[in-house]
């Protein structure tokens, strides 16, 4: 049974705290999905992970060519996993069910601490996924540095 972690953006923006989370999935051997909802920002951050640097390349990919199944990190805004991602990277408010964050190795919710949308969806993602009995941990990095501020 896997876990949902929360991480509350708040000093540095997805395009950076992305690159290192997807780099720790995969030192876990695990194959991540990162689900947003919005096809052309999914494509923005495919963009930027290609120019990442060159001592930390993340091979990946967008959803829809003829390798998904291949990809180490496959960006998406569907519900698949054809790559066989044991780890769902939610941005930009994408969904999440409790059955997934219960069979997956583990979920993260990342969100822009900066908006106030992002906050009441990730509140309403918390109470409920842990309503349905999964586990949660949050996330700050207000401190300077990421700590558990939170678990359930």
């Amino acid at each position: 049974m896997g876990a949902v972690y929360f991480y509350h953006l708040t000093r540095q923006p997805l395009e950076e705290t992305l690159p290192a989370l997807l780099g720790k999935a995969l030192e876990n051997g695990w194959r991540v999905a990162v689900r947003g909802r919005d096809a052309t920002h999914l494509a923005r951050l495919d963009e930027q992970l290609w120019m990442g640097p060159e001592d930390g390349f993340l091979p990946h990919g967008l959803a829809g060519g003829r390798q998904d199944g291949d990809q180490p990190v496959l960006l998406t805004t569907g519900t698949e996993r054809p790559n066989g991602a044991l780890c769902v990277m939610a941005v930009d408010g994408a969904d999440v069910s409790a059955e997934e964050v219960q069979a997956l190795e583990r979920v993260c919710i990342l969100f822009d601490g900066r908006d106030e949308a992002a906050l009441q969806a990730a509140r309403s993602q918390w109470k409920a996924l842990t309503a349905a009995g999964c586990a949660a941990q949050y996330w700050s990095e207000e401190s300077g540095r990421w700590q558990k501020k939170a678990e359930a």
